[in-house]
């Protein structure tokens, strides 16, 4: 998502973390551009989900300039990578906790943290993507958890375009709150790997979006791509399949829209089996993880999971 998508909706900010975010009220004055901008992108979801193209992007993205070599401390093992992260992630605590202290974003509750804290490992944690700031609902839910008395850490990967090109105060978090970019760039791609492999080997977790796009407030889960699962197969780690349900709240947004109350849903974990290869495993432990989300979709809106996308369209897909 661009550095504009996300002004839309915090307000303009340079590196401030008092941006805009105060309480809404059902009186509130409608800002009319976002609320255009809003009913465009529910649009092209809709379009999208009849084409089957679940796994492109509404928002626009910054354009990617490509990683080179050794420019990312993946693991922020240089002194420099140290401070920058101390700070990013104390800056980033304090904006989201103001953002839920007024409001702008709502956990109404978080189901299963236990099946989080009963991890001995590291592992692969997966979550449906909806929000530029779904990953800060995450971060929430993991300082809850025992890992995090630990000292341990939770990565989150990242596009790469996210992580050389995002401005501002939202692009200093992008490179430096634990974030771990995907590259173009094959040499760097294996130091992404590298990093990865010694994160999770140390006992640390790494939230992935399996479903390859941000739709906003999309309720629905969408198909799963592989790579999330290959990873934790290689690394013979478990899945934490994590699916966010919502409901409209009654304070509105001032792009017209309710402020959605969030259930952080977290199930139980899916380990890969022994005496199977890699690839058996991952796709086993995808089509698992999708069927779960699934169930708990429906048991949440009480409702089948019925996509708009032409079955056998959707068959290649699942």
């Amino acid at each position: 998502m661009s550095g504009n998508d996300l002004n839309r909706f915090v307000g303009n900010n340079k590196f401030n973390i008092d941006v805009d975010v105060k309480s809404h009220n059902t009186n509130q004055n409608i800002d009319q551009e976002k609320h255009e901008d809003r009913i465009r992108v529910l649009k092209t979801i809709e379009e999208y989900e009849k084409e089957g193209k679940f796994d492109i992007d509404i928002e626009d993205d910054p354009p990617t300039i490509v990683l080179t070599p050794g420019q990312v401390d993946f693991l922020r093992k240089k002194y420099l990578s140290k401070v920058k992260t101390r700070i990013a992630y104390k800056v980033g605590k304090k904006f989201f906790d103001t953002m839920l202290k007024n409001n702008r974003i709502i956990i109404k509750s978080i189901n299963g943290l236990e099946y989080f804290n009963s991890l001995s490992s590291g592992a692969i944690l997966t979550c449906n993507h909806f929000n530029p700031f779904d990953s800060l609902t995450i971060e929430k839910v993991f300082r809850d958890t025992i890992h995090y008395k630990n000292k341990k850490n939770l990565y989150k990967v990242i596009r790469e375009g996210n992580y050389t090109n995002f401005p501002g105060f939202f692009g200093f978090l992008m490179r430096n709150c634990y974030t771990l970019p995907l590259s173009s760039n094959r040499h760097v791609m294996k130091e992404f790997l590298d990093a990865q492999g010694e994160a999770l080997k140390n006992g640390n977790f790494i939230l992935i979006y399996p479903e390859q796009s941000l739709w906003w407030n999309y309720r629905k889960p969408k198909p799963l791509k592989d790579g999330a699962f290959k990873l934790a197969a290689k690394n013979k780690v478990p899945i934490l399949p994590i699916f966010i349900t919502m409901e409209d709240s009654e304070l509105i947004e001032d792009n017209g829209f309710p402020v959605q109350e969030y259930t952080v849903n977290i199930l139980p974990p899916i380990y890969p089996s022994g005496g199977l290869t890699e690839r058996e495993n991952a796709n086993i432990m995808k089509k698992e993880n999708y069927e779960v989300w699934k169930s708990t979709y429906e048991e949440f809106y009480k409702k089948p999971l019925e996509y708009t996308t032409d079955p056998t369209v959707l068959e290649k897909l699942l």
